[in-house]
């Protein structure tokens, strides 16, 4: 309905920006906590004034501020000037969507950069993560072919809720009383996921100490 004449790139097209989005933060993120630790600049860190917190945040935002401005210059220059592709809703409430899922995907990025103990075993991570996110968030394909049992359990997933939020805004034209249930949704498994991977960090700190 949304698509008559049926084209790819305006699909795959922007979910190519939430994938990417999706593996560039939890890369990026968990890449520099194992960085910091193996090159001993986490010990820098801990001499100074700083809580587990502030250095998470840290992370969190400087990651942040880097796929935003990235995935600005794709939507812009790429999916809406190269490719001509219509968004029929607000850029602004998208991107309201997409700071709330970047703060899930850099808490996620947190958690395997401190579980892992080298960048090998990180980057192992990163492909059965990433590549779950990606096949279960009905971007490729969508939710309903999956078993129904499987569809319960990608309810938990914000990939699941990104997608879906960024179809309704983006091709649909929805507001705000359209998609905040999936936006109520990804902030509230983000910040438990956030709170959790932060506990694992400021025990990391310890063991560090």
């Amino acid at each position: 309905m949304f698509n008559p004449n049926g084209v790819t790139a305006w699909f795959t097209s922007v979910v190519g920006i939430i994938n990417q989005i999706s593996m560039l933060t939890i890369i990026l993120t968990g890449a520099a906590v194992i960085r910091e630790r193996e090159h001993g600049t986490l010990e820098h860190l801990l001499v100074m004034p700083l809580t587990a917190f502030e250095i998470a945040m840290a992370k969190v935002w400087a990651n942040s501020l880097v796929i935003l401005l990235a995935t600005s210059a794709s939507l812009y220059l790429v999916v809406m000037k190269t490719l001509d592709v219509p968004f029929a809703g607000s850029v602004a409430l998208w991107f309201s969507g997409v700071v709330l899922y970047l703060f899930f995907a850099t808490a996620l990025g947190i958690f395997l950069g401190t579980v892992s103990q080298s960048m090998a075993q990180f980057a192992l991570l990163i492909i059965l993560v990433v590549v779950v996110l990606q096949l279960l968030s009905g971007g490729s394909t969508p939710v309903e072919s999956q078993p129904q049992w499987l569809q319960y359990l990608t309810f938990f997933l914000p990939s699941r809720h990104f997608v879906s939020f960024s179809q309704k805004i983006i091709y649909r034209g929805g507001g705000l009383a359209a998609v905040w249930p999936q936006f109520a949704m990804v902030g509230a498994v983000g910040l438990a996921f956030f709170v959790y991977s932060l506990s694992l960090f400021r025990k990391s700190i310890a063991v560090t100490k």
